[in-house]
């Protein structure tokens, strides 16, 4: 009894380990990185729409930048960067200087959008290509890299944006509760 129990014991721990081993071979690069691209686009739109178009031009210091800059920032950062992996249509022009609400989200939103489309049509083996002139700061960097990059870059902003959002007395979406 002793010894079925063990064989049935080990059979068990043999299906389970090679259900995990199936399931790590699905993973795909391109749908994971496609996946935190888009979600952190919907967390962006979210918190961007957030503050109200008198409060728009709030910073907490005179030296830091507005809320709608650090929203343009992002939309800024996105295109350079995407702007260098390569992709048969250029990145969306961003306005330096736009300054009202509407223009300011519909930039932020046209790069997730360019991004989105951009790692659609790539593939893991895409993904892990260098880039030809990556950014001096980063060196060597695939496509993944840069990707990479531009997601912690503009969580760190979302970061300072939920600041923004507690000093003018709002809470982020995130944070709210129904």
């Amino acid at each position: 009894m002793i010894r079925f129990g063990r064989t049935v014991g080990l059979m068990a721990a043999a299906l389970v380990l090679g259900t995990l081993d199936a399931s790590a071979q699905a993973v795909s690069l391109q749908a994971e990185m496609l996946k935190d691209w888009t979600a952190l686009r919907d967390t962006m739109a979210k918190i961007a729409a957030e503050m109200p178009e008198d409060k728009f031009s709030f910073k907490p210091t005179p030296p830091q930048r507005d809320y709608g800059q650090q929203i343009l920032h992002v939309a800024q950062v996105n295109a350079r960067f995407l702007g260098m992996l390569g992709a048969s249509a250029p990145a969306p022009a961003v306005d330096p200087k736009a300054t009202g609400k509407a223009a300011v989200l519909k930039a932020m939103n046209d790069t997730f959008e360019y991004g989105a489309a951009m790692l659609t049509q790539q593939t893991d083996q895409s993904l892990l290509q260098p880039v030809a002139n990556p950014p001096g700061f980063l060196g060597p960097s695939t496509r993944a890299r840069m990707f990479t990059f531009l997601i912690g870059h503009t969580w760190d902003i979302y970061g300072q944006m939920a600041v923004y959002l507690r000093l003018s007395g709002l809470v982020p979406p995130a944070s709210q509760r129904p």
